[in-house]
């Protein structure tokens, strides 16, 4: 989702869904409630307490706010659980087996991404019974390529075969394509080539929040978008 709609206001005006942009609690509530209700009305929402980790969560019963563990994914079987996934600059992953009913949900940053949370979240999806071949995947708007400018320590973090996603640019600078290598680790985890939104969260302020660009601006906060895949 964007951040279109919402009863937010301030830095974070709009549809604001997380609780931790310093944001009224009253309003984030208000805000995923919609957000859940426009995708799969009266289903329950999941949600994690995001450490940029590779690590995925099996839902089998709904839990509270209160109550995240920490992880970036989620994967369920179960009817009427609404997987909710934050991001402000990193890659939401969406995927789902509609004929086994099984659908996963990541949040991948460059760390998780690299540490494996996608193919983590594919392998736990294989074990409730979907099938590689019958999965769909998404990867949600993230920050762009032209707007993620990294330095020599990140670069080096990367093997040879990552080097198409760098584009040199001032010397000891690259910019990063977080959208091209998120979809390749979905490939290489063994699902087809993904839907990928191709928006620049960065770029587009008017449709979404970003953490760097907050950050470059010197805003006092940053809002979150949600992203959502759930079975009825």
């Amino acid at each position: 989702m964007s951040r279109r709609g919402g009863v937010s206001h301030g830095a974070v005006a709009g549809l604001n869904c997380g609780f931790g942009a310093g944001d009224d609690p009253v309003a984030v509530a208000e805000n995923r409630r919609l957000a859940a209700n426009a995708v799969l009305p009266g289903a329950a929402l999941i949600g994690l307490h995001q450490v940029h980790s590779a690590d995925v969560v099996t839902v089998r019963d709904a839990w509270g706010d209160d109550a995240r563990p920490h992880a970036d994914a989620m994967v369920t079987d179960r009817p009427g659980v609404l997987l909710g996934i934050l991001t402000a600059d990193c890659a939401p992953v969406l995927l789902a087996d509609a004929e086994a009913g099984v659908v996963g949900a990541a949040h991948a940053g460059w760390r998780g991404a690299q540490g494996g949370v996608v193919a983590n979240t594919v392998a736990a999806m294989v074990a409730l019974g979907a099938r590689l071949d019958h999965i769909a995947a998404a990867v949600g708007p993230c920050i762009g390529q032209a707007s993620y400018e990294v330095g020599t320590d990140m670069r080096a973090a990367f093997a040879e075969r990552d080097a198409a996603f760098f584009r040199e640019g001032e010397p000891g600078r690259w910019w990063f394509d977080l959208a091209g290598y998120v979809a390749r680790a979905i490939v290489d985890s063994g699902v087809r080539a993904p839907e990928v939104a191709g928006r620049d969260t960065y770029a587009e302020p008017a449709l979404f929040y970003s953490y760097r660009r907050a950050t470059h601006l010197g805003e006092p906060t940053y809002g979150r978008q949600l992203s959502l895949v759930g079975l009825r």
